[in-house]
């Protein structure tokens, strides 16, 4: 049984918020798609979106740029964040590492797939999959074109220790089945498999645990498309038939609903359903990514939180003018309006939080 359809967004835990922007836009060559902030807590931290040409889910990579407390790597989380990329392309993934002096561990291989691993500025690691069939749209840098770009998730990598226990819950609980072994690594795909479906358990029983909070260079979760809020719920319903009553409630990420709840081996795994409109429900869809924008219950507070952030600089060519592939379209801000009002006493939301300096 599975409620899931495949990857919905990755979030990860970076060190300070240009370095990141200029990494994923520059380097990986994605677009950036949303600025906004933490929801939860007191402090005031960017939480920043990169995607494909369309924003889809499976291809939208958050962060939290989060230096107030550094992480630990370890067992128990999200090792890599794989993109796929298409056939024969990974020789100029290679070079283009090089140009812009990012390491990486070379061309490798792994269930017959050709990879290249690679690393953010605050040790965060990624991997550029070749993948046939992947017909989602990458987005075009000055240096990255449709031939070479990221389409979108292949998937991630998880470090566990707890094999047996782990492969179980991503079985039971989520629909995902093993399809192969190779050394210490186990594929599980969900339904057909291939790209934004895959998960990869490398076992690492002798690791230390890594750290679960929010800290600067490690995972923070790994979130799955459940389709809409009856998808959650039904979800929500699953994990507790099968004994994991630790999954929270239904929250309110104003551009997606979640639930939480953490696996076995440690990970914590998201299931997400996109709120109407989805990124487009509140500015341009080809002027994403280039303002602040906070949800309604934080509006009040903007100077404040403003002033608790990092000035940063969003490069020009994140602009959706002149990419045709940028297929995304404005959405009707009514029936956005009509959602919320329909979702407001259903949903978990922090809404008085007293942020401080």
């Amino acid at each position: 049984m599975s409620f899931v359809s495949g990857f919905h967004h990755i979030t990860l835990c970076a060190a300070t918020a240009q370095e990141d922007i200029d990494f994923f836009t520059h380097v990986v060559g994605q677009r950036m798609i949303k600025q906004t902030v933490l929801f939860d807590g007191r402090y005031a931290h960017y939480h920043l979106y990169y995607s494909n040409a369309n924003a889809e889910p499976g291809s939208v990579m958050t962060t939290f740029p989060y230096q107030r407390v550094p992480g630990r790597q370890g067992a128990g989380q999200v090792s890599s964040s794989a993109y796929t990329i298409p056939k024969g392309s990974v020789s100029f993934w290679k070079e283009h590492l090089d140009r812009h002096k990012t390491p990486h561990d070379g061309i490798q291989e792994r269930f017959g797939q050709k990879f290249i691993r690679f690393r953010h500025p605050s040790g965060l690691q990624f991997e550029a999959v070749e993948t046939e069939g992947d017909t989602r749209v990458g987005w075009n840098t000055d240096q990255i074109k449709g031939d070479t770009a990221m389409k979108g998730f292949s998937g991630t990598v998880l470090s566990v220790r707890e094999i047996e226990e782990t492969v179980r819950f991503f079985d039971e609980a989520l629909g995902f089945k093993v399809t192969g072994k190779e050394g210490n690594l186990t594929r599980l795909e969900l339904g057909e498999g291939g790209p934004n479906r895959t998960v990869i358990l490398q076992h690492d029983k002798d690791r230390p645990s890594g750290s679960w909070t929010f800290g600067a260079g490690t995972a923070h979760h790994m979130a799955l498309d459940a389709g809409t809020d009856e998808g959650l719920a039904k979800q929500k319903a699953l994990y507790e038939e099968l004994g994991y009553t630790d999954c929270s409630e239904i929250k309110d990420r104003n551009y997606f609903h979640s639930i939480y709840c953490r696996c076995p081996g440690g990970i914590l795994v998201e299931c997400a359903a996109t709120a109407v409109g989805g990124f487009a429900r509140d500015e341009p869809a080809d002027k994403l990514g280039f303002e602040l924008l906070l949800p309604p219950w934080f509006e009040e507070k903007r100077k404040e939180i403003e002033a608790m952030l990092e000035p940063i600089t969003v490069p020009e060519s994140n602009r959706a003018e002149g990419h045709a592939e940028a297929m995304l379209k404005d959405v009707n801000k009514a029936a956005v309006e009509a959602a919320n009002r329909a979702t407001a006493d259903k949903l978990s939301r922090r809404t008085d939080a007293e942020f401080v300096g």
